[in-house]
């Protein structure tokens, strides 16, 4: 379920509609489904939608404080009653004030290798070039390419290691950072805490 960020004291997390992580769903089955070089075509085509753009990156100010809350859910699906079902885990992380989508993560497993594939939106108003990073805990940094950005955000996929894998299954807290324009890093805490009781469901 979507996480709602708050700076104000005795805040308690509000839940919002399921649409925007369905159509995430559904966009990162396409992402994941093209290769790199329709990703990069798609970059240039979407990179100035016709239609208004949501908020930029928040600044750094906007996402410090932010308390840490568990998170990580469960979808399954299918194509049609025959097909089996498909299942992800995803946590959502949003700003109360203005309901932008500071962080979705989605993890799938390839149903053709059995590898666990994360794909990242991300708001737009990114240093693109930067890309962004995963760290968990204290540990390595994992380095992610901004792969496409439309009107709902920026979007970056990429298999999830073994390593980042067994780190993301025993660890406390994920880190996402990336850069806005102005060049601040903006880092966001994703907890762990029931991680591996999702993954289990996934895998």
């Amino acid at each position: 379920m979507p996480r709602r960020y708050s700076e104000a004291p005795g805040f308690s997390p509000t839940w919002s509609a399921m649409p925007i992580q369905f159509k995430f769903v559904a966009l990162a089955a396409a992402l994941l489904s093209a290769g790199a070089a329709h990703a990069q075509q798609g970059a240039k085509k979407n990179a100035a939608p016709p239609v208004a753009q949501p908020a930029p990156a928040p600044t750094q100010a906007q996402a410090e404080g932010t308390p840490g809350q568990p998170g990580w859910i469960v979808r399954c699906t299918s194509a049609s009653r025959e097909a089996p079902l498909e299942c992800a885990m995803e946590q959502n992380a949003v700003l109360t004030k203005t309901g932008q989508t500071v962080v979705l993560i989605n993890i799938r497993i390839a149903p053709d290798t059995r590898t666990p594939i994360a794909l990242l939106q991300l708001p737009l108003g990114l240093n693109l070039p930067v890309g962004a990073k995963l760290q968990v805990d204290e540990g390595k940094t994992f380095d992610l390419q901004i792969q496409t950005c439309e009107n709902r955000g920026c979007y970056a996929s990429t298999p999830v290691a073994p390593d980042l894998l067994a780190a993301l299954r025993s660890g406390k807290q994920l880190k996402v950072s990336f850069q806005n324009m102005a060049k601040e890093t903006i880092a966001i805490p994703m907890p762990l805490v029931d991680f591996a009781a999702a993954y289990d469901k996934i895998k």
